[in-house]
């Protein structure tokens, strides 16, 4: 049964709703084309590194199971910031998570014009992937200026078609290696560790997405752990099958612009790589939607609690949507996907999250000091994998090149003099 939260919201997300909601979040559509990525970094060592940037972000995600249990509010990392470190810090995370879900959809929305190169291979060439882009992103902008009905309805189309051809392509994969063997590939030299890892965080990060509507969950303090875990299982088991099969049936995985339509073509033909094609085409354009829907949603809340300029709050009075926010934020998108790549977009997002993963690490031991007793989660060593969640944050931080150093620093720059100006009229 649900309940009403404080705020009039009802709690209607269960236990397994909750761990459902965690694994959509994780699973996008980046591995559609992450696999040949990190091949091309580590060749058939990437089965390994999936593993490791599976455990190291495990205990990121432990970390982020403590420090949820003890709240049950809306927010998520920008939340645990605030309470913990003060409103500057609370800030900065917010920008920072605004950044993060628009250079992830833009990587995402560079990855449709990849696969509709499956159907029309002049779709890549800079006037067509332009023009994709500025419709694709137009058009779901449009859509959640006038309303979001028309998106929500769908939803749960979108996740089964998402799942779907990833599940092909992991049963399918190791069936066949199997029985047939893997291929003889060349391997590159394993010199390419700290940037796979990089990458992978943005295949097993958004879990922090998952965790911020806790108002709407049913029991948050007790279930965002057993959510949290349980998709990490789930999506770890799931990423190095598909890596595998990657690496081990296709003759050259490096260099394949559509590794998973690739798998599918050897064992299913080309109707098989056409199906995980349409698949992929699918599953990005219902995550753009949801990031669409959500994200304008982000920078709106925000600028209710006043931590935002207060144009971001505006509504429009007929279709009662941010659109500020929304045109915003499509602009940002559109810009970010036209003049980026897939590799670039996901980079950036994926070194942007390492920021508020290694704040909301630090956040636990602080916490447990301040407010022991609101603790429904104990994660055992807490302290210790604190510790190691943010070491492992500042290593994979120093992969960042000039291009995303001066992207981020300027968001940095932003965040403060957004404080500055909230600060002031305070």
């Amino acid at each position: 049964m649900s309940s009403v939260s404080d705020r009039g919201l009802v709690r209607a997300i269960g236990r397994w709703s909750l761990a459902l909601l965690v694994i959509n979040s994780i699973i996008g559509s980046g591995i559609f084309g992450l696999p040949s990525e990190i091949a091309k970094l580590l060749g058939r060592a990437s089965v390994w590194a999936v593993l490791l940037a599976g455990a190291a972000i495990g205990i990121i995600m432990a970390c982020f199971a403590e420090v949820g249990s003890q709240f049950s509010e809306a927010g998520g990392p920008y939340l645990y910031a605030r309470k913990t470190f003060g409103r500057l810090v609370g800030i900065e995370v917010g920008w920072m998570l605004w950044l993060v879900r628009t250079a992830a959809p833009a990587a995402t929305a560079n990855l449709l014009v990849i696969y509709l190169g499956e159907f029309f291979p002049a779709a890549s060439r800079p006037v067509p992937r332009m023009l994709a882009l500025t419709l694709l992103i137009g058009f779901i902008a449009v859509v959640n200026f006038f309303g979001v009905r028309g998106g929500t309805r769908t939803s749960n189309i979108f996740t089964v078609a998402k799942l779907a051809p990833l599940l092909v392509v992991a049963i399918g994969g190791v069936v066949y290696l199997a029985s047939q063997g893997p291929v003889t590939a060349s391997v590159p030299p394993g010199n390419g560790w700290l940037k796979a890892l990089v990458l992978l965080v943005f295949a097993y990060g958004g879990f922090e997405t998952a965790v911020t509507p806790m108002a709407e969950a049913s029991n948050p303090r007790r279930d965002v752990s057993f959510a949290l875990l349980f998709a990490l299982a789930v999506c770890t088991l799931l990423y190095t099958a598909i890596q595998w099969s990657v690496v081990g049936i296709l003759p050259d995985p490096a260099h394949s612009a559509r590794p998973l339509a690739d798998v599918a073509r050897v064992f299913m033909g080309n109707r098989g790589a056409a199906f995980i094609s349409v698949g992929a085409l699918i599953s990005v354009y219902g995550y753009l939607t949801a990031n669409m829907l959500a994200v304008p949603r982000v920078t709106f809340a925000l600028a209710e609690n006043g931590d935002f300029p207060s144009i971001f709050g505006a509504v429009h009075p007929r279709y009662h949507t941010p659109y500020f926010s929304i045109i915003v934020y499509a602009f940002f998108l559109w810009c970010m996907a036209v003049l980026g790549n897939f590799t670039w977009n996901a980079t950036l997002s994926a070194v942007a999250r390492l920021f508020y993963y290694g704040i909301v690490c630090a956040a636990l031991p602080v916490l447990r000091r301040r407010q022991p007793e609101a603790v429904q989660f104990r994660l055992p060593m807490g302290n210790v994998l604190a510790a190691v969640g943010v070491l492992v944050c500042a290593i994979l931080i120093t992969q960042v090149d000039l291009s995303k150093s001066l992207v981020l620093l300027a968001i940095v720059l932003v965040g403060f003099l957004n404080w500055l100006l909230v600060r002031r009229r305070a």
